[in-house]
């Protein structure tokens, strides 16, 4: 019996789950099958060795276009003394004979000497250009024996081993297939994998959507995902949430496929049926597994009932309950369903490079979980830096921006920043190095920044935690640069001062990157008559505000103070958002009525903008790296007309002071 929440250790719910399935006999490759030796072979995995059948090359082959000869016969060769050697047939001896690259080697010969290294000559001895075809030729060194031949079996020899079974077949592994002799290979069936997505609330991928429905495309990830490693996927439609349907749903896919995936509906919710659907088909032997993000994941097996295709290996099939989070259900998918497809396979499980990098910031972690989060990964001097982005189940793109995943193990409530930590990479080495970490404040400018400068053969990485954050950052020696736009409020001027607070001693160059509007994003049509900060006190009005250290927060700080309007007297002051995006996000979901922010992100969510203020945001940017090739394309980006001309389209922002310097030390 397995109750839902009992936080099944990880390595114990992978075993529960082996257990059933070797049980079964399913804990093997599925089936083999014999498929012809073509482009289509590509990425099958070998279910068993390949031995060559013929010799590659199978006879003494010229490796060049030239003369076949002995090379006892050109002993004594030099450029002061050439020798002569005949090559007309019916002469009292061939002593060379012209063969074109490939061409099998006469009995006579062991050496090809190639034909740029000949003198043609005719029946009088005078040079022709009969180059292939002469009465003789004249060589000026020796060569030795077998020099510029492909001797028998230099490849391939017959009887041996080619490829192992649970290899990849790659490009160049079909061709030394067909070389061994071979017209077909034997390969591992390819797991079918069924993916049936539930949930009342979901509607397909280019529905108009209105409140309250969410966009499914979960399946598409996870069919990716299954292709990627070699299953066979098919999506099935939505399924709504009515238990009987879904059973129904799960026996017909069982009948045609090897493996079953649930997704959503495997939380403990009133409409949450993924459990009691394996409960009434099978076994249920986990429910509850103590990873996060995805907690709530079901193993089991069903039984398959009447099938429809034959040469299935079991009456069983394995079912999974894939959490309905996309973050949850990709890394799910990563965690479980990976191991099982390559044991299917016959292959070895994805094992991705694993690098010490040294995180920027504290991680608070549940103590009896193992917590993967994802990471930008950027190398900062001699330093690898993993910078923590957003940890929510449902943001998906944090799996697009993320170079790596890191695991904070259960026992461990958390990392402080500066601690080590291993990261499994997404990305490879080279990459990294090429990657400029920017932490700091947010703005959408950097979005136009990364994707500019992948022209230039340059990644950037960025880290939202706010301009105090990242000037921290950037004193700690764990970014590149950092977008700042904090306001001294004494004296007026952007930065200068807190950079002198927060990095002391530390030579910068500070170049302006844009002006921009804040102001109040309000939903569509303004329904609460906000125009002022001052209508941020009315206790009608719920207000966003963004975290502490954040330039805005700076901004609507120092204002509210010159009106003398106390923080407390605004309801929502405390509740904060780390982006200009996910205010306006807040806004537009009704969360709140109102935030501080920039003009690009109403916009980007059909809202409203009542600007306010006008502001310079700055890249802040250590001397030491502000020198560095690495950023190079950087600067180069900032006098770029179309750059300017992307970013000026941005509403709100004002590209007049781009490139300026405002201090270099």
């Amino acid at each position: 019996m397995s109750v839902y929440l009992h936080d099944i250790p990880l390595v114990q719910a992978q075993a529960r789950f082996r257990e059933a399935l070797q049980e079964a006999g399913l804990w093997r490759v599925l089936g083999v099958e014999e498929i012809p030796l073509d482009e289509n072979a590509l990425g099958r995995v070998t279910a068993q060795p390949t031995w060559a059948k013929v010799s590659s090359p199978h006879y003494h082959a010229s490796a060049m276009d030239g003369f076949a000869v002995r090379a006892e016969d050109t002993s004594g060769a030099q450029p002061a003394s050439p020798i002569q050697l005949s090559v007309i047939s019916g002469q009292s001896s061939v002593q060379a004979q012209y063969v074109d690259t490939g061409d099998p080697l006469p009995e006579w010969a062991n050496a090809v000497i190639p034909i740029e290294n000949t003198e043609p000559l005719d029946e009088n001895g005078k040079i022709t250009s009969a180059v292939r075809g002469p009465s003789s030729i004249r060589v000026r060194a020796a060569v030795a024996p077998w020099s510029h031949v492909r001797p028998l079996g230099e490849d391939i020899v017959a009887t041996q081993l080619v490829l192992p079974a649970g290899h990849i077949l790659k490009p160049a592994d079909l061709g030394a297939i067909a070389a061994a002799g071979h017209q077909t290979v034997r390969v591992a069936r390819k797991p079918k994998v069924a993916i049936l997505p539930t949930g009342t609330e979901l509607v397909p991928i280019g529905s108009k959507l209105k409140a309250g429905d969410i966009l499914e495309y979960n399946s598409l990830v996870i069919a990716a995902q299954v292709r990627q490693m070699g299953g066979e996927p098919t999506r099935f439609p939505i399924t709504k949430d009515d238990f009987d349907l879904i059973c129904q749903r799960v026996q017909e896919a069982a009948q045609t496929h090897d493996l079953v995936l649930l997704n959503a509906g495997s939380s403990a919710g009133a409409e949450d049926f993924s459990a009691k659907v394996v409960e009434k088909l099978g076994a249920l032997l986990v429910h509850g597994v103590a990873v996060r993000p995805g907690h709530p994941v079901i193993l089991g097996t069903i039984d398959r009932g009447p099938q429809t295709i034959v040469h299935r290996p079991s009456s069983i099939v394995p079912i999974i309950g894939v959490p309905g989070y996309p973050v949850s259900a990709a890394l799910t998918v990563d965690i479980f369903v990976e191991p099982l497809l390559a044991k299917w396979l016959g292959r070895r499980p994805l094992e991705l490079p694993v690098e010490t990098a040294i995180l920027t910031r504290k991680l608070v972690s549940p103590a009896g979980d193992d917590d993967f989060v994802r990471v930008v990964v950027g190398k900062v001097g001699d330093k690898l830096l993993a910078a923590p982005l957003s940890r929510g189940a449902g943001v998906i793109t944090s799996l697009v921006q993320a170079d790596g995943l890191a695991l904070i193990p259960s026992g461990v409530q958390g990392m402080e920043a500066g601690e080590k930590i291993q990261v499994r990479l997404y990305r490879n080495r080279n990459e990294i190095e090429k990657t400029i970490l920017a932490i700091g404040s947010h703005d959408l400018t950097l979005d136009l920044i990364a994707q500019f400068l992948a022209e230039h053969d340059r990644r950037l990485a960025s880290a939202n935690v706010g301009s105090q954050g990242g000037l921290v950052a950037l004193r700690r020696g764990e970014a590149h640069l950092a977008g700042s736009h904090l306001l001294d409020t004494q004296i007026g001027e952007y930065n200068i001062s807190y950079i002198r607070q927060y990095m002391p001693n530390i030579p910068v160059k500070v170049v302006a990157l844009v002006g921009r509007d804040q102001g109040l994003i309000v939903r569509r049509g303004n329904p609460k008559g906000i125009k002022t900060l001052g209508d941020l006190t009315r206790s009608e009005v719920q207000f966003v505000n963004r975290q502490r250290g954040a330039g805005t927060r700076v901004l609507l700080d120092y204002h509210l103070n010159l009106m003398t309007i106390p923080p407390d007297s605004i309801a929502g002051y405390h509740q904060e958002e780390y982006t200009h995006l996910g205010v306006a996000a807040a806004v537009a979901s009704g969360r709140a009525d109102c935030g501080l922010g920039v003009a690009t992100a109403a916009q980007a969510l059909d809202l409203d903008f009542i600007p306010l203020f006008q502001e310079r945001y700055d890249l802040v940017i250590p001397k030491q790296f502000a020198q560095d090739e690495l950023l190079s394309p950087l600067f180069d980006l900032l006098a770029d007309s179309r750059f300017r001309e992307a970013v000026s389209h941005l509403k709100g922002y004002d590209v007049s002071v781009m490139g300026n310097v405002i201090l270099e030390d």
